[in-house]
């Protein structure tokens, strides 16, 4: 049985994700978010059996769930949907309907919450790192109350005190609806957006409040009840391990150069021995 002290990164933010995972719940999931997927599955298993999920892969509507991979992921989402939808139908019906929450990772995020996955740089003709798009974000956020973020890396670069593009919508004032993101996760701590501005809830074991305030390029709210992180169980280990991502999936989003490239083979690798 694995021990609940010794945890990586990746299961703590995985854990916190499985926390927000309530019975009832439509989760919609994004392509290529393994630390998600994982942390989804767990709280279904863990919290919430009733847990339904939608895929951008396939547009399928899921009730069932099978361990995580790369090569084989739409036997996972296609394979076990209930019902499967083109997107602009999935769009029209399902998030409207089910209201589906979801959790998003911007390249840079602002105080209040504001999202850019579009470009770094003010050109958007030149800019100097074009990124993978905003999808439907724009659409989701400012229409609902349920979006959540996640954040592997947290550092100044991504939580900036001007964003260069705006993608997704955090709290601003006189919105019509929708209400900005409610939480986030990254690998120093969890956030909210009490009183629209983001604000620190607990720092993770060993993290400081010192070296969160230094990685966030504004000023950070802190909450009056600051406290740590609670860790992993054994339960939460050893499902994530041995039955929802044992080919290590979700370790690729916290990874970044030859270690991320390394991991990656090893998955492929593994995923077609016999």
């Amino acid at each position: 049985m694995p021990s609940k002290s010794n945890y990586s990164i990746d299961e703590l933010i995985c854990v916190c994700i499985s926390r927000q995972v309530r019975d009832g719940d439509v989760w919609a999931q994004g392509i290529n978010t393994p630390l998600v997927a994982a942390g989804l599955i767990l709280g279904k298993i863990r919290y919430a059996p009733r847990a339904r999920f939608t895929s951008a892969i396939g547009q399928a509507l899921v009730q069932d769930w099978g361990p995580l991979g790369i090569a084989d992921i739409e036997k996972l989402w296609v394979g076990k949907g209930l019902i499967h939808l083109g997107f602009a139908a999935g769009a029209a019906e399902i998030l409207p309907k089910f209201q589906p929450k979801e959790f998003f990772r911007p390249a840079q995020v602002d105080q209040q919450g504001n999202m850019n996955n579009i470009a770094f740089g003010k050109d958007y003709r030149k800019p100097r790192l074009r990124l993978p798009g905003s999808g439907g974000i724009p659409d989701v956020t400012p229409n609902y109350d349920h979006t959540y973020l996640y954040v592997p890396r947290h550092s100044r670069l991504t939580f900036a005190r001007k964003i260069d593009f705006i993608s997704g919508l955090g709290h601003v004032p006189h919105r019509q609806r929708g209400g900005g993101p409610r939480y986030m996760i990254t690998d120093l701590g969890q956030f909210d957006w009490a009183e629209g501005r983001m604000r620190l809830t607990s720092a993770h074991p060993g993290v400081e409040l010192e070296q969160v305030a230094r990685k966030t390029a504004f000023e950070l709210d802190v909450a009056a009840d600051l406290g740590e992180t609670g860790p992993p169980d054994e339960e939460d280990l050893r499902l994530l391990r041995e039955e929802i991502d044992p080919l290590d999936t979700r370790k690729l989003e916290t990874l970044g150069g030859a270690a991320r490239k390394e991991l990656l083979r090893e998955i492929l690798r593994r995923e077609a021995a016999p």
